[in-house]
């Protein structure tokens, strides 16, 4: 007889107060060369995501480090010679860090700062769920703990994560999702893959208002909409693109359009202006109707980064990135499925069609 289990209905993640780093001048510069001198010594590497403050982002490339999305964060530190690395975001993504770089140090500036998502998928609570399905290939999103990954059979990131589920789909599995309900109903519409979804939700991407957006569109006509599919698919509609972090900072690069409307981290638009900087950035609308934003459109976790912790890090120790290898070793599988599956698909060795 098959277990019982029900999908949690939506878990309830209660987010951090909202607390930006804030610097004066002189100690932004001060900071920054004392990072710098204590990197050099400790044979360091700075990466971070793209919703960390334009500070951390800037310290990133200006010491050789690296800007990304969590996936090419792993990737750039795995191919850097540093034994150190300094993962700036979210504790996921030092963690991927990790299983994808055993022999290195990871430090990050804060282990406090979590993932909605990754808090609302327990590792327990994600192994009954592919206990109680066992004909079915589990998938998980990238934001989620190396616990989880190690139970996975895929692990996907946003930009690849509908290729991977049609190449599934195709292949005539169907499938368990974790933990974003919001792409996960995203990847089933466009794969058509039998998907049965996890109830997780980002409270950034969850907290966009689509009537609130028609109405800021109406007032911008000219404007592109750029939304990441975290979002709910009410806002989802409205987009002219939906992709990955990467993906729509590509879209503000090339597109004609002046002014964009942005659905995601606000913490991107300092890329964005950086690689555009004639284009105007407009925040989609996180109040209105059914609003109850915790964390408006700036994750609270990424917002625990900063300066001074990073400093603190590498003067006094600590925060260090530790996972059990039998954990990591399994959780490196299914990331490597995905790292292969994306030079596959590259090399044409695998054809998607429309």
């Amino acid at each position: 007889m098959k277990p019982a289990f029900s999908v949690p209905v939506k878990p309830v993640i209660q987010a951090p107060p909202l607390v930006e780093e804030a610097l004066g001048d002189d100690e932004r510069v001060e900071l920054k060369a004392r990072i710098k001198r204590l990197m050099k010594e400790q044979d360091a590497v700075l990466v971070a995501h793209y919703y960390t403050s334009g500070d951390l982002q800037d310290l990133a490339e200006e010491t050789g480090g690296c800007v990304s999305d969590s996936l090419e964060m792993a990737r750039f530190g795995h191919a850097h010679p540093a034994k150190t690395l300094i993962v700036a975001g979210v504790k996921f993504m030092g963690e991927t860090s990790k299983i994808l770089n055993p022999e290195k140090r990871v430090l990050m500036p804060d282990l406090a700062a979590d993932c909605s998502l990754d808090l609302a998928c327990p590792a327990d609570e994600f192994a009954a769920f592919c206990d109680a399905y066992p004909d079915r290939v589990s998938v998980v999103y990238a934001n989620t703990s190396a616990a989880v990954k190690a139970r996975a059979d895929w692990v996907v990131t946003s930009g690849i994560a509908a290729k991977i589920v049609k190449h599934l789909h195709r292949q005539g599995h169907k499938l368990l999702w974790a933990p974003d309900r919001h792409l996960g109903e995203y990847v089933r519409r466009v794969s058509g893959a039998d998907m049965i979804l996890w109830q997780g939700s980002c409270v950034v991407h969850e907290a966009f208002k689509a009537e609130a957006l028609k109405k800021l569109h109406a007032e911008h006509p000219d404007a592109a909409v750029l939304v990441h599919p975290e979002s709910p698919e009410s806002v989802i509609a409205l987009a002219d693109v939906v992709g990955s972090t990467t993906q729509l900072i590509e879209a503000v690069r090339t597109l004609p359009n002046r002014e964009f409307i942005v659905a995601t981290d606000n913490g991107i638009f300092h890329k964005m202006h950086e690689v555009a900087p004639g284009k105007i950035l407009l925040e989609a609308p996180t109040a209105g109707v059914g609003a109850t934003c915790q964390s408006c459109a700036h994750c609270p976790w990424m917002a625990m980064n900063g300066l001074r912790k990073l400093a603190a890090v590498l003067e006094h120790g600590g925060n260090e990135i530790l996972i059990e290898e039998s954990i990591r070793a399994r959780a490196a599988v299914s990331i490597q499925r995905m790292l292969d599956f994306a030079v596959a698909e590259k090399a044409g060795r695998i054809q998607l069609g429309d």
